[in-house]
């Protein structure tokens, strides 16, 4: 299946026919940050066929060393290996900007760990670019796929910061989710080579779909789905590293609901403000209180009919990354054993 047909998915349209797959996803299981590192190790270094790994940030430091060396491991013995993060990491750690003097050494241990990588056959490549404004065009979909093993759908940034961060990626093993993403990896890649975005789209598989936002400034299918269930919803609950803007908002606070999201405190002066600034303009106010940093991303909808959706994944549910166009990927699933994960996380990880 080509790009084509990947596009074709989301909307009406010429291309190639596909036969229509009515199975959902394959069971997820929630891996906290240190676990999934610690579980996407063990598979590289048991890694056939094809690793691919996109993050905004990447960094050879002490919680991904280990991570980084199965990497190495794995293009050495001839596995298609193929990495990429975004040309933020120079300037953001997990949503905090560092301090002029360590850019430099952060600049200098990313391209060691970038040259390390290709010198035994792997591809790295840089996306973005470093000048703009910091969020324009950023790519802050973060997932490993490992031969038919795909991490995903959370917040996890691969560095010392991302490890200890309130956050959790989905472990799904699915031979069609693993082979879309690896496309959309390549497509990615392509787009950014030509400094440009892509239409956002829908993934469909059964009941489950995958969001993909492309970059285009204005173009969200994630957040467009958000607002699309908030409206349905009797109750919601939000989990995000930012307080919530925009049209969203609104609706989630004219509804039932829990806002879980860092107060200016947690954050670095750039983000401080901006939470701060939101807050101010919305109205909005957290209820989180923790002093661990929040990250993770994700709604639950209790909806009038009874039913539950959840959306969770890379977007922060907030209007300046639709309108600057930031590439995201986020699960849509009503599968219950899901959502039960989600709300036991946000019960023992976020709550309390």
């Amino acid at each position: 299946m080509d790009i084509a047909q990947l596009t074709a998915r989301a909307r009406p349209g010429p291309g190639p026919a596909r036969v229509k797959d009515e199975r959902n996803l394959e069971q997820a299981d929630l891996l906290l940050p240190q676990d999934y590192m610690a579980d996407a190790t063990h598979r590289i270094h048991h890694a056939k066929h094809r690793v691919r790994v996109m993050a905004l940030t990447i960094a050879d430091e002490h919680e991904t060393e280990a991570l980084l060396d199965a990497l190495v491991a794995a293009a050495h013995r001839g596995v298609d290996v193929h990495v990429a993060a975004d040309t933020f990491t120079y300037a953001d750690a997990a949503g905090r900007f560092v301090p002029k003097r360590y850019l430099t050494r952060r600049r200098r241990a990313s391209m060691d760990m970038a040259k390390e990588l290709t010198d035994v056959g792997a591809t790295f490549d840089w996306l973005g670019q470093e000048g703009g404004l910091p969020w324009r065009g950023r790519t802050h979909t973060k997932f490993c796929v490992v031969d038919d093993t795909v991490y995903s759908f959370g917040g996890v940034n691969l560095d010392d910061q991302g490890a200890t961060n309130v956050d959790y990626m989905l472990r799904i093993t699915d031979h069609r989710l693993a082979e879309d993403l690896a496309r959309l990896y390549s497509r990615t890649r392509r787009a950014n080579s030509r400094f440009s975005g892509f239409r956002s789209s829908a993934l469909k598989y059964g009941k489950d779909q995958v969001l993909v936002d492309g970059g285009l400034p204005g173009d969200s299918i994630i957040y467009r789905r958000a607002l699309k269930y908030a409206r349905k919803s009797r109750r919601i609950v939000l989990v995000s590293q930012y307080c919530p803007t925009g049209e969203l908002g609104k609706v989630v606070s004219s509804q039932r609901h829990e806002m879980w999201f860092n107060p200016p405190r947690n954050a670095s002066l750039v983000n401080r403000i901006l939470i701060s600034v939101s807050m101010a303009i919305t109205g909005h106010r957290t209820l989180y209180n923790k002093r661990q940093y929040l990250h993770a991303k994700v709604i639950v909808f209790y909806l009038k009919s009874g039913k539950r959706v959840a959306i969770t994944g890379s977007h922060n549910f907030v209007r300046g990354g639709v309108t600057l166009g930031t590439r995201e990927i986020a699960l849509q699933t009503k599968n219950p054993l899901v959502i039960d994960q989600i709300e036991q996380f946000i019960e023992d990880q976020v709550r309390h």
